[in-house]
């Protein structure tokens, strides 16, 4: 590794609580989120398996009866996801989602809980509405 170059961000360090639900880091993920979870979804997702557990997250994550700290860890690992460079990058054919998929597989373990029919039911009519678009 360069003098110059980060190591790359584990899972574990993207979804630690003591930095994912500072409320600085909350807000910058919440913006992050905003501005690229859809555009990114719409672009990716006929390509990705876990576009459904992403779209379910963020329907979770946007719901005010989840509690903020499952809001926090979700809205970490969805700004990950809209990141274009993280530890895999995602110009990568085949491997360059598999951290993403990771991230996304890791908080559904950490907080899948408050994940509920109607975040999934609405993942699943949004992506029926993507494909009925192309």
């Amino acid at each position: 590794m360069s003098a110059d170059a980060k190591p790359s961000p584990d899972v574990n360090q993207i979804l630690d609580p003591s930095k994912a639900l500072v409320p600085a880091t909350v807000k910058l993920n919440e913006e992050r989120v905003a501005r690229g979870f859809l555009p990114k979804i719409r672009r990716v997702a006929a390509r990705v398996p876990f576009a459904a557990e992403a779209l379910s997250v963020w329907w979770c994550a946007r719901d005010p009866t989840t509690p903020m700290a499952a809001k926090g860890m979700m809205m970490a690992a969805l700004a990950y996801f809209v990141l274009p460079t993280d530890a895999i990058p995602d110009v990568l054919p085949a491997l360059g989602m598999t951290d993403d998929a990771a991230v996304i597989a890791a908080v559904i373990a950490i907080v899948g809980k408050n994940l509920k029919a109607r975040h999934k039911d609405a993942a699943k009519a949004f992506l029926a509405r993507l494909s009925k678009d192309d």
